[in-house]
């Protein structure tokens, strides 16, 4: 019998000690892992707590802990809901998880409170669990900035602009507000790039977003949408935040250079296109499309400018887009041909030149006019395709005349692009294609405009001067139209100036434009140009072009632009 009791003893012995050795391995397991566990019995009243306490809220799980001690320490936003989670059985719930942070750090912790149930719904136990979320709140809140927020400006990203935006129309639809969309375009911000390099790009985009940062509101919305390109939406635009105020203070801003971290200083412009719900659209995507649409039209404008929506412009854009697409079948096709004008010495006798001239006919056999297609085919790129084709068809033409009637003192004109002279590849393909065709060098003459000058003028002045060395003229067509300036005009290597037509429509009835070409022709004679008036069309005009001195002439007067087989016969006769 005494041995039963010793044994007995000792299986008790041994299955306390079994469980002091499991209660050890999962304490040891749940102060490892970090978390922090209290339960309580609704029977005895009896709280007891394990894990680290200390980490979350300071004190050890081996004190007293009570619901207002924890209570104290949490961030008092958060108070009324978490104490909601901790006396869970209150509303009759099984299980609820909060997140909440502790006043004063950076601390944030997940509360699960679990509540257990007897078969009537009396609350027999109650459990919370704390754990350390931090890192995943910061993970969070990171991956949140990156889905809303452009990482180099801290701006709206353009996603989150679109769905903003869509808000603010949707309000307005109830409200019978306007809705303002600006579309903004760094002006040059490719001459920034290139000459101070990428990083400095990107230092004048954040600089511009810290100024665009001082209008978000609750009802201003400022993204970067992309590149060099911002928007902003102004919900009921009035007032301080009414959409000439907000970019009368912008220019204001931008008027101070920005300070950069190289130690230069550079000032930008804006170009900045407006479009409006509802009178615009009542889309967002469509909204933001027609501001981008008429910024380019501002743009065009000379920069640093402002245009409104209207629709003219877009029908203007349209068309052009259709341009487009006609254009690139055109050139496959083979729809483009080449018409010569004639120019004439101011006896008008003498044939001075023929001015090469491109032409598009269109499939239904219509003229389409080059003040349509030549804006589009600079834009879109295609006057590089085009130009060669006028390069190469107009030298084939004049070498057939060459080899048929034998070489006069007749000049070939040819206008250049500013984007063609720019390309890498002209000089080299121009001279290749003079050696093909065996065209005197010299009796090829180069019109370009002053545009041409306007980004890389010693680069320009370099090209132009090998074609030079070779016997090629060089005309400034168009002048007194652009930027025009008599001290650059001294320096470049150029044979010719072309009186603008916009000149000679008005030398007749206007003093001041006769006293203008008249200034044109002196000048022109003093640095040792020839000088052609081009679009005269009256006899008057002619007249007087002679009389003050003009030596060369072009227009309807004399003749209009010829196709091949009228060029014959003009060449022939010559």
């Amino acid at each position: 019998m005494q041995g039963d009791n010793n044994f007995d003893l000792g299986l008790l012995n041994a299955m306390n000690n079994r469980l002091l050795k499991d209660e050890g391995i999962y304490r040891l397991l749940i102060d490892k892992s970090g978390e922090a566990f209290a339960y309580y019995s609704f029977a005895d009243r009896r709280t007891e707590c394990l894990g680290d306490w200390e980490h979350f809220f300071g004190f050890s799980a081996n004190e007293y802990i009570s619901i207002s001690q924890i209570m104290d320490l949490v961030d008092s936003s958060y108070t009324a809901e978490l104490y909601e989670c901790l006396m869970l059985e209150r509303r009759g719930k099984e299980k609820e998880t909060i997140e909440f942070r502790l006043e004063g750090k950076d601390l944030w912790i997940e509360l699960e409170t679990t509540v257990i149930y007897d078969g009537n719904k009396n609350p027999l136990t109650r459990m919370y669990c704390f754990r350390d979320v931090t890192k995943y709140r910061v993970l969070n809140d990171e991956l949140s900035y990156m889905a809303y927020y452009d990482s180099l400006t801290g701006l709206l990203n353009r996603n989150y602009f679109v769905k903003c935006l869509e808000e603010m129309i949707d309000k307005a639809k109830s409200n019978d507000c306007i809705v303002s969309v600006l579309f903004l375009d760094i002006d040059d911000f490719r001459r920034i790039n290139d000459s101070m390099g990428l990083i400095v790009g990107d230092e004048v985009m954040q600089k511009l977003g810290m100024v665009l940062r001082d209008y978000v509101s609750d009802n201003v919305r400022v993204s970067h949408f992309n590149g060099d390109i911002f928007c902003i939406a102004i919900y009921d635009p009035v007032g301080v935040r009414s959409v000439d105020n907000v970019i009368k203070t912008l220019k204001k801003k931008l008027e101070t250079p920005f300070n950069l971290s190289n130690g230069a200083e550079t000032t930008i412009t804006l170009s900045i296109g407006i479009a409006e719900f509802p009178e615009s659209s009542k889309e967002a995507m469509e909204l933001i499309n027609l501001a981008e649409i008429v910024m380019f039209k501002a743009k065009h404008r000379g920069k640093n400018n402002v245009q409104y929506f209207d629709a003219p412009i877009i029908q203007e854009f349209i068309y052009n887009i259709e341009l487009e697409h006609k254009m690139e079948k055109a050139l496959k096709a083979g729809n483009f041909f080449m018409c010569y004008q004639p120019q004439y010495d101011a006896d008008g006798v003498h044939l001075r030149g023929i001015e090469a001239l491109v032409r598009w006919r269109d499939e239904d056999g219509r003229i389409i006019s080059p003040g349509s297609f030549i804006p589009v085919a600079e834009k879109n790129g295609t006057i590089l395709q085009l130009g060669e084709f006028v390069i190469e068809q107009s030298l084939a033409d004049y070498s057939r005349l060459i080899d048929k009637y034998g070489q006069k003192d007749v000049i070939l004109s040819i206008n250049i692009s500013a984007i063609q002279f720019k390309s890498k590849n002209f000089v080299n393909f121009l001279m290749n294609t003079i050696k093909k065709y065996n065209v005197p060098p010299t009796q090829i003459e180069l019109e370009i405009t002053e545009s041409v000058f306007i980004d890389d003028m010693e680069d320009i002045v370099a090209k132009m001067n090998v074609l030079r060395e070779i016997g090629i003229r060089f005309s400034m067509d168009d002048f007194g139209t652009g930027f025009s300036s008599l001290s650059y005009l001294r320096s470049l290597p150029i044979d010719t100036l072309k009186i603008d037509k916009s000149f000679v429509d008005t030398v007749v009835t206007d003093g001041p434009t006769r006293t203008i070409a008249e200034a044109i022709i002196d000048l022109s004679k003093k640095l040792g140009f020839d000088t052609i008036a081009e679009g005269v069309e009256e006899e008057v005009q002619y007249s007087l072009l002679k009389n003050i001195g003009c030596e060369n002439i072009q227009g309807f007067y004399f003749g209009k632009p010829m196709e091949m087989e009228d060029i014959d016969k003009l060449y022939k006769e010559y």
